[in-house]
């Protein structure tokens, strides 16, 4: 993916190192993954953070429709309640 400018709402690396583990890999065998999960992570906290809905996200983050792709799955799986106690977790320490 091209270079793009941070937004205030991306991840630090710790953040990331924290949630990394957390979130599912690419799946085996399939076709390579075009957006990383850190990208994805990343427009799902810009939405939130700036309570945008998906459509209007900026188009330097990957497509909308691929990032509620992602934030659905991991909410049924219960990887989006994991990775967002990690960080309650994470800020209270």
């Amino acid at each position: 993916m091209p270079f793009r400018r941070c937004y205030p709402s991306d991840l630090t690396d710790e953040e990331w190192a924290l949630l990394e583990p957390l979130i599912p890999a690419p799946k085996p065998g399939g076709r390579p993954a075009k957006v990383s999960r850190r990208e994805i992570m990343n427009a799902i906290l810009y939405v939130l953070k700036n309570g945008i809905p998906w459509r209007a996200m900026p188009h330097d983050l990957p497509h909308w429709s691929t990032v509620y792709h992602y934030f659905r799955q991991w909410q049924k799986e219960g990887v989006w309640e994991k990775a967002v106690q990690a960080l309650v977790r994470r800020d209270r320490d």
